[in-house]
């Protein structure tokens, strides 16, 4: 993280439960900056961006017909250096896979959130365009390469990471993604891992979350305290997530995982803060 924080500009409601986490994920980027609607943005702008562009735009959006595309390209217009981004909460996450509502707006599930930003931060402090910088018209694969190319490349420090599933052609799929983005699987154990797992991450996919994962989770995390644990989850929901959470996950991303998620969070997890401790794991 930079000695200056970002500033980001969060427009819409944050009073559901998924859009309440997202909402205190951001706040550990920096300086976040709240508008109820994209008329309250233009009409009240934020006395830190009048001459100054947000880092990221993020447009809430607690269900698929929330905003209308027209309100979208107006803040747009008032901050066209901007990348704009919407946030989808539970209910718009659902659909998520027939594409966005809005053409052309890059939209993230609100569980990824904090990874997402956590790699488009990192690319933009690196002066990189990275995945935003692409047309609007780029296919999911060519964001998909664009991650993996601006990947963690000479970076120090990362973690030792293992993966575990319950699968064997889960686990292939999430050490190939994990190669991708140039942080290998140096452990690989199919069904639930082990509780004295010696590496620094865990990427754990549980498919769906079960009352024996999470009892599982609680003992792995009392085990090995330092241990970070990602949680890959089906179609994660505030309730699920936050007992992963209390019960010692770091992070929970959905499934199949995206490759800027799963590397953004990653990247968290060895980047200091501002005050030059880690960051803090998602939810805890």
């Amino acid at each position: 993280m930079p000695t200056i924080p970002h500033r980001l500009l969060w427009i819409g409601p944050a009073a559901s439960a998924d859009l309440r986490l997202a909402r205190q994920w951001t706040g550990e980027f920096g300086e976040v900056h709240e508008r109820l609607t994209p008329a309250d943005a233009l009409q009240d702008v934020p006395e830190m961006l009048v001459e100054r562009s947000p880092a990221v735009i993020l447009l809430a959006s607690p269900t698929p017909d929330q905003w209308s595309l027209e309100a979208a390209v107006a803040v747009s217009r008032r901050w066209p250096l901007a990348p704009l981004v919407s946030v989808a909460g539970g209910l718009a996450d659902g659909r998520r896979r027939s594409g966005p509502p809005l053409p052309g707006l890059e939209e993230v599930p609100w569980h990824d959130l904090p990874g997402r930003l956590a790699w488009w931060l990192r690319d933009r402090d690196a002066g990189r365009p990275g995945s935003l910088g692409l047309p609007a018209t780029a296919r999911r694969e060519e964001r998909a390469a664009a991650a993996g190319e601006a990947a963690f490349g000479g970076d120090g420090g990362l973690p030792a990471v293992s993966a575990a599933a319950k699968r064997p052609v889960d686990l292939e799929g999430l050490c190939d993604l994990l190669a991708m983005v140039g942080c290998p699987a140096i452990r690989q154990t199919q069904g639930r891992p082990p509780l004295d797992e010696s590496t620094g991450v865990l990427i754990w996919d549980v498919g769906n979350l079960t009352d024996d994962d999470l009892a599982w989770l609680e003992m792995m995390a009392a085990n090995r305290p330092a241990l970070r644990i990602v949680v890959l989850e089906s179609f994660p929901r505030p309730d699920t997530t936050q007992a992963a959470l209390r019960k010692g996950a770091a992070a929970v991303l959905g499934r199949p995982a995206s490759a800027e998620a799963l590397a953004g969070t990653i990247h968290r997890f060895a980047e200091p803060g501002p005050d030059g401790l880690p960051l803090r794991t998602a939810g805890r």
